[in-house]
């Protein structure tokens, strides 16, 4: 978060790749973003973090979630058909980040409600200006439920 009198969100990331998860938070360090970022390594730990199911009981409710789509055990488009299928989480902004460019990707998630889809750069520096406008956007731009 960019602005000193906007309030901090949580934010969780649901990313298997190390690398990206480090990124992730190289770019909340680097653009001073003073959201708390929350990580799990693949679907089903999403969907037992959101239901603050087994280890993640005390999981804080995420403002954002940061949802790759290659994942381990459900995929991102099974995570997302369950968010967006159950009333109490269905309206948490999800963004789909993840490196597919595929169309049939694209509509999928739109279809299961995605509210953006930002395909991944591989570059470290536009990786972590896309972090910082996807962070700009739904903390000062949008108004979160």
């Amino acid at each position: 978060m960019t602005g000193s009198n906007l309030k901090a969100i949580d934010v969780l990331l649901v990313e298997d790749d190390e690398g990206d998860v480090l990124m992730t938070r190289e770019a909340f360090e680097h653009y001073k973003i003073r959201n708390e970022l929350h990580v799990v390594r693949d679907g089903e730990q999403a969907v037992q973090f959101l239901r603050k199911e087994g280890q993640f009981s005390d999981a804080p409710r995420p403002d954002l979630v940061l949802l790759d789509l290659n994942l381990p055990r459900f995929d991102g488009r099974q995570v997302l058909a369950e968010i967006k299928a159950d009333d109490s989480l269905r309206s948490i902004p999800i963004v789909v980040l993840t490196t597919s460019e595929a169309e049939e990707d694209i509509v999928r998630s739109y279809q299961l409600h995605a509210n953006a889809y930002v395909t991944k750069p591989v570059d470290f520096d536009r990786f972590i200006e896309v972090i910082r406008k996807i962070d700009e956007f739904f903390v000062t731009v949008v108004k979160l439920p």
